[in-house]
């Protein structure tokens, strides 16, 4: 099986990880860096959604 199943993500997440690995170390450690703040925020930002979707539900 390849790792481009239909079980992975859509949004482009597997071949920017690709870019990543294919960068210097120091680029790379960056890049990883820039990935996780911007995954953080996108996680926060569902949460923020949710919390909002809860308390007009009362």
């Amino acid at each position: 099986m390849s790792d481009d199943s239909t079980t992975g993500p859509t949004d482009g997440l597997w071949s920017r990880l690709r870019l990543i690995e294919g960068q210097p170390l120091a680029a790379r450690a960056d890049a990883y860096a820039s990935l996780h703040d911007e995954l953080s925020r996108r996680l926060e930002s569902g949460a923020r959604i949710d919390q909002r979707e809860k308390s007009s539900e009362r």
